[in-house]
């Protein structure tokens, strides 16, 4: 089987895609043979900012069903691979718009949310992010997971601090997730993870979704997609091959503002970071290069089912452990 053979009959499943929404978007996903994908609706926002998001976003996804379905189930996802078109799972960078209502974990639930990073970078009700010190899952935090256990919601780790992580991990019945991280073996940064937090969070039946996301690559602007494809094998070294996959944090089409917003607390209040330039390695700068993907991984060492497993089998399973179906 040929690399672009293998990834037309792969199930592609990208772990977080934070782009412009727009048809052009989702003709660049068919373009990339995406199944599926965790498209982010909500950062900043509390609860009205985030229905109003998926307001929009649904009117969109009505717009463009002949490329694009919204996805629930493990189910849709299969149903998307068979029609030709990409799944979309609505997810959340911060549980910031749960505010201080636990019932609005199943409300967003029904409302198509799949995937809830527990902080963004900063402090909220539940925990601490990545960027500030860190005073682990609070007590609210601890029933908002089980609420997520409860009504199937993965909890997402990517740029949580390491104490609230960890304890997120402890807490939680069902698998978690780091969707997008990058190991700090290979470069030292506040959202990379440790080897020993990598292999914690795997040996507690986490997942690990590997982004290419450049600054936090170690080559930098100047990475190509041999990097990328180094960086997952060195998290596959640690988690093993059924506990990892692919998750780009593709920021696509998105301009100068929305980065400001994204780096500064609260979308507006202290800078947190500064990230340079953006742009994707070399190889797979836009969703529709996703092709290139498998034949690199195959260069690098892969076999044809570790790529199937990476590409997203490995997703499918750990999606459906989390949601039921």
């Amino acid at each position: 089987m040929t690399p672009a053979e293998l990834h037309n009959d792969s199930i592609v499943i990208d772990g977080l895609v934070i782009a412009k929404w727009n048809r052009e978007l989702f003709e660049d996903m068919r373009k990339g043979g995406l199944t599926a994908a965790n498209c982010t609706v909500s950062v900043w926002e509390g609860f009205q900012g985030t229905v109003n998001n998926i307001v929009a976003t649904n009117a969109l996804l009505a717009e463009s069903s002949d490329l694009v379905l919204p996805v629930q189930t493990t189910a849709d996802i299969r149903r998307a691979k068979e029609e030709g078109k990409t799944g979309i799972i609505y997810g959340f960078q911060n549980a910031h718009a749960f505010e201080d209502q636990i019932g609005y974990v199943e409300v967003f639930k029904r409302l198509g949310v799949g995937i809830v990073q527990m902080c963004y970078n900063t402090q909220n009700l539940v925990g601490t992010g990545c960027y500030e010190r860190d005073g682990g899952l609070s007590g609210f935090g601890r029933e908002i997971v089980a609420e997520m256990n409860r009504v199937g919601v993965m909890c997402d780790l990517s740029h949580v601090g390491e104490r609230t992580s960890t304890e997120v991990i402890e807490a939680s019945e069902k698998p978690v997730c780091y969707s997008h991280c990058l190991p700090s073996g290979l470069k030292d940064h506040p959202r990379n993870k440790s080897d020993e937090e990598l292999k914690f969070i795997a040996d507690k039946g986490g997942f690990v979704g590997v982004t290419m996301f450049t600054p936090f690559l170690r080559a930098g602007v100047n990475a190509t997609i041999d990097d990328y494809v180094e960086a997952i094998a060195y998290v596959m070294n640690i988690v093993g091959e059924d506990a990892i996959g692919i998750g780009t944090d593709f920021t696509q089409g998105q301009d100068h503002n929305f980065f400001e917003w994204l780096t500064h607390d609260k979308g507006y209040a202290r800078r947190l970071t500064r990230f340079g330039e953006i742009i994707n390695p070399k190889g797979i700068r836009t969703i529709g290069e996703f092709g290139n993907l498998p034949e690199a991984l195959l260069r690098g060492g892969f076999s044809e089912s570790q790529v199937r497993k990476i590409m997203g089998e490995n997703w499918m399973r750990v999606l459906k452990d989390v949601w039921g179906e």
